[in-house]
């Protein structure tokens, strides 16, 4: 048992090396791919430049290092930190409510977040300026996430059953305000209603990712300090509480820090669906349930695939982009199919 463990505690951590070089790789390969190709050498040696250091070569085309600074850099920096994001919340969920198909949604972040963003679109509110989308889908995010859970407690505890029956009525009921504000907002607010919930990475700037960031490392923190109290309730409830985990304060913190992550995530960005399901289940099936190695492994691996996939989305179609959400979606939705096919054949069980 003990030589099966340190196997997969070997491979869990050759996972996450493995995955933090083709992050690294894909990055390189992503800031350097658009109308102006640029070499990853030359990525890198702009980026060094950039940041003080003499090395490497710098782009040969003239409006390269342009087009690396004021569009691509901050474009892969929001896809890594908003993929980051969306997995560790998953990785979160899935440890607190015990359960491999949990997922961010599950308590009304996602939603919240649209209510906030469709409300301000449609009543053309924008006292934060470009970042009043953005702030507005943050704080409804919070609030949504927040308000599920004060729902969902009874007698000072709260109940995962109750608290996943809860996000889900509340879901039900902000999807209904969204398509009630879908319904009355003029076109050109309806079309951004639609394109902001099929989630893009296309209004990437320098201060979206230097709003984001703070919120993003704030819920980063949050996760790897509850990282072994997940370990230990696992266990159970009960076991858990004799271990000295106050498992109400642990949920209520994991709430919080889900919110955070997927506000922040959301707030640019848009609904990407799936990422916080498909990444922490994999590497779960890979590392082994241990939370430590499987948030970093998560934050990771989510970068990685959040990263891919908007370079797909920029360059699968000659001069468009395919919405973010919807690659992700389409991906998710299959896996999520052989996933909850394959818990059902192990009875609830993890991989």
């Amino acid at each position: 048992m003990a030589v099966v463990e340190t196997r997969r505690r070997v491979a869990g951590w050759s996972l996450l090396v493995v995955l933090a070089a083709a992050l690294l790789v894909m990055v390189l390969v992503a800031a350097g791919s658009g109308q102006v190709a640029i070499p990853p050498l030359e990525v890198l040696g702009s980026f060094l430049h950039g940041v003080g250091l003499d090395l490497g070569p710098l782009p040969t085309h003239p409006q390269g290092d342009n087009a690396l600074w004021a569009v691509r850099f901050p474009r892969v920096a929001l896809a890594v930190v908003v993929g980051a994001c969306l997995a560790v919340a998953g990785a979160l969920l899935q440890g607190v409510f015990g359960n491999p198909l949990a997922e961010p949604a599950v308590v009304g972040v996602s939603s919240g977040a649209a209510v906030g963003a469709c409300t301000v679109i449609v009543l053309g509110v924008s006292v934060f300026g470009n970042l009043t989308i953005a702030v507005a889908a943050f704080t409804g995010g919070l609030v949504t996430t927040l308000l599920v859970y004060a729902l969902a407690r009874s007698g000072g505890r709260t109940e995962v059953v109750t608290l996943v029956l809860t996000g889900i009525a509340v879901n039900a009921f902000a999807f209904g305000v969204i398509a009630f504000l879908t319904y009355v907002a003029d076109p050109q607010a309806r079309e951004q209603i639609v394109f902001w919930q099929l989630g893009s990475l296309n209004g990437a700037t320098g201060s979206a990712v230097a709003a984001v960031t703070p919120l993003a490392v704030g819920g980063l923190v949050i996760a790897a300090v509850v990282a072994g109290r997940l370990d230990l309730l696992a266990l159970g409830e009960g076991p858990a509480r004799h271990l000295g985990v106050h498992v109400e304060r642990l949920r209520l913190v994991v709430v919080v820090a889900v919110a955070l992550l997927v506000g922040a995530g959301t707030a640019f960005a848009g609904i990407v669906g799936f990422v916080g399901l498909v990444v922490p289940h994999v590497i779960r099936m890979v590392a082994g349930p241990a939370h430590r190695l499987l948030v970093a492994a998560s934050a990771v691996g989510g970068a990685l695939v959040l990263v891919s996939a908007d370079l797909l989305a920029r360059t699968a179609v000659e001069n468009a982009e395919l919405p973010l959400g919807m690659l992700t979606s389409l991906v998710g939705g299959p896996f999520f199919f052989w996933l909850l096919r394959r818990t059902r054949s192990r009875q609830g069980g993890w991989a």
